[in-house]
């Protein structure tokens, strides 16, 4: 599966998170930079030189998650970034987190 061939989709009532295999078949898709921290949500670091940089990484995939209809969580600091990724209506990871994780990901 391409991952960003696919586009965030509204869950069904009732869907369950991804198990850890699952979630790490999909996780191996994206860059080194991701990790799936207690099973639960996915966090990537980005590094840039100066705050511009990280500033203007963090704007840009503000839009990315508007487009997609899925919204991070983006912790901005000098020089980094850091990007949480969960599925807030079933408490954990779906292949949505993934989609979005790897549209941001080309943006780093």
């Amino acid at each position: 599966m391409d991952l960003l061939s696919l586009h965030c989709q509204p869950l069904p009532e009732g869907t369950a998170s991804l198990d850890p295999v699952e979630a790490e078949a999909l996780r191996s898709q994206l860059s080194k930079r991701w990790s799936v921290v207690d099973g639960h949500h996915l966090e990537g670091d980005f590094e840039f030189d100066d705050f511009l940089g990280a500033l203007t990484f963090t704007n840009r995939a503000g839009g990315v998650a508007e487009s997609e209809g899925h919204h991070p969580e983006i912790t901005l600091t000098w020089g980094s970034a850091t990007v949480r990724i969960w599925t807030h209506s079933i408490d954990g990871l779906s292949e949505n987190d993934f989609i979005l994780a790897a549209r941001i990901d080309r943006l780093g």
